[in-house]
């Protein structure tokens, strides 16, 4: 008998039974600690099942184990010494829990651990080199105290940080001891594990490690420092932890993946995972003296953990949503955004779409209606023409709508009618086609016929609502490409400026381009202006239009105001 087996237990008791069972009828004496919160009717009906085994199965004193505290340190040292007070063959000692189950036959390991007689396996690295915390601290987990715990009394935890930080708290160390950390989960050798808990120092360490921020991590590893005579920084249990610190959980289509790794044991395992623990009551996948090799499946992790974090470009989930700048580009897919041609052009929407081969919506963030294509509602992914719906998050609808219409270029009006909310959003995504002509809004409100005293107000207000909106575009924080126009530029030119915004949006379609739509009149549209001047609003967006008859077109015009050149 060399290996003894040390398991802390504190639920899927069920689960818990079938692994201590598993290591004690495959040779191996185990001592068990049950967390003191389990109610006692529990605890006697888990140690009752192991009478016909009760020479090789035993119970330690119990202790409260909460995660980051005291407790875990207690119950292990509670667990080992009880081990080596019984056992005097066990030669080695292997911490685990209950959710650990032994993916290899337990001979193999024992044999393993035989031809390394004096080999700790114990991940242990010095605190000054590793930056393996995530989320946490580090280097202070060891110089302030920590009386609270984090996951009852979070306040208190936080404030008393913030306090002790402020007062520039630092804790002196126990004389000799090197700050180190790593796994919970190793196997030390006897010897290292007796000196460890007969430590002369022990009374003042425990002392110390008992204000330590998750002393589980660093009591062992530290001090099989000060006495092993030969380390290897590994565990033999293999835990994979996700990009927020947290253990991943096996399920049974991992199994196949756990055999790859040729390790002897893996954790956490789920409690249902029924195909998993009939491999291990089978005597589990055999693999001779082959080392353990968790480093095959590292890339299926660091694979997952890039689809978790990153994801498919513009495609949202829970994992991602809540974090700003984790969205791996905004959107899905290129996309057009046009001000100002539908108020100029008969009949603008339905010609670009034909010219372009794009799906061409109206003013989707129109104040009273979503204007989908076709004016159809629901749209693809039931998305609701209800402006209300669309401005509870007017950022998702947009994302929503270019994932769902994606393999077909997207194309919207927008205007300074329109709700706002997504103004930067669009001109900081690098997938937005944008093409603005200024002063447009002016058209629709010469086109009314209502008195120039009632639209002085309305035309100021889009006026101010459209220079905002400019001011996003020309920002430096525009990634979009973005053409704009005054309306007196377009009106010198606008075959160009049409040919320009399908060559944008519609680079690759083929087909001829067709004859431009017609212009809406505007035969004193000058004098419009002129008068909007007289009132004191001057509508300096527009350009510089002529109060006489309407600029006839040219063949040749300055070319438009070009925010940004990223690729197409």
């Amino acid at each position: 008998m060399s290996l003894g087996v040390v398991i802390l237990v504190h639920n899927a008791l069920g689960r818990a039974e079938e692994v201590i069972r598993h290591w004690a009828l495959s040779g191996c004496p185990v001592v068990v600690h049950v967390d003191s919160a389990m109610r006692r009717s529990r605890f006697e009906r888990l140690r009752a099942g192991f009478d016909d085994i009760s020479d090789r199965v035993l119970f330690c004193d119990r202790h409260r184990c909460e995660w980051g505290g005291w407790g875990m340190v207690a119950a292990t040292q509670s667990g080992a010494r009880l081990m080596l007070d019984s056992f005097a063959s066990v030669e080695h000692v292997y911490l685990a829990s209950g959710s650990c189950v032994p993916l290899r036959p337990v001979a193999e390991l024992t044999a393993y651990l035989a031809a390394r007689r004096d080999t700790d396996f114990i991940e242990s690295a010095c605190v000054a080199d590793v930056p393996w915390t995530v989320g946490g601290l580090s280097e202070e987990r060891f110089t302030l105290r920590f009386p609270f715990s984090w996951k009852r009394q979070r306040w208190a935890f936080d404030r008393y940080v913030a306090l002790q930080r402020r007062l520039a708290v630092r804790r002196r160390l126990p004389e000799g001891l090197v700050p180190h950390m790593g796994s919970q989960w190793w196997c030390l050798t006897r010897a290292t594990l007796e000196a460890i808990l007969s430590d002369p120092q022990r009374p003042a360490l425990d002392l110390y490690f008992a204000r330590v921020w998750i002393p589980d991590e660093s009591y062992f590893q530290s001090l099989a420092r000060r006495w092993s005579t030969r380390i290897e920084s590994r565990s033999l249990t293999m835990a994979k932890f996700d990009f927020q610190g947290k253990p991943h959980l096996f399920y049974d289509d991992h199994l196949p993946l756990l055999r790859r790794s040729e390790c002897f044991v893996a954790r956490k395992i789920w409690p249902r995972a029924q195909a998993i623990y009939d491999e291990m009551a089978a005597g589990g996948h055999p693999a001779g003296m082959a080392e353990p090799a968790p480093a095959r499946i590292d890339r299926v992790f660091a694979q997952a953990t890039e689809r978790r974090v990153h994801g498919r470009a513009g495609l949202y989930m829970q994992s991602r949503l809540p974090n700003e700048g984790w969205e791996n580009g905004f959107t899905a897919a290129p996309y057009g955004v046009l001000q100002g041609f539908a108020e100029l052009f008969e009949g603008f929407e339905g010609w670009f779409a034909r010219a372009s081969g794009a799906t061409v919506h109206g003013h989707l963030f129109a104040p009273e209606v979503v204007a989908f294509e076709g004016g159809g509602a629901p749209w693809r992914g039931v998305l609701s023409d209800s402006a209300a719906l669309r401005d509870h998050d007017a950022r998702r609808f947009l994302t929503n709508l270019i994932w769902n219409g994606r393999g077909a270029r997207q194309v919207f009006q927008f205007g300074p009618r329109d709700s706002q909310h997504v103004s930067w959003d669009i001109a900081k995504d690098p997938n937005a086609r944008i093409g603005v002509i200024s002063g447009a809004w002016a058209v629709p409100l010469f086109r009314s016929g209502r008195p120039l005293a009632e639209l002085r107000d309305t035309a100021a207000r889009l006026q101010k609502t459209e220079a905002d909106h400019l001011g996003a575009l020309r920002s430096p924080y525009a990634k979009a490409r973005i053409r704009i126009w005054t309306l007196a530029e377009l009106l010198e030119a606008p075959a160009e400026a049409l040919a320009q915004m399908l060559a944008d949006i519609a680079p690759h379609h083929i087909g001829a381009l067709p004859d431009p739509p017609p212009m809406l009149p505007l035969d004193g549209f000058g004098g419009f202006l002129q008068e909007m001047r007289n009132l004191g609003m001057h509508p300096y967006l527009t350009g510089d239009i002529p109060a006489g008859p309407a600029p006839r077109p040219r063949r040749s015009a300055p070319k438009p105001y070009l925010v940004s050149r990223p690729n197409a």
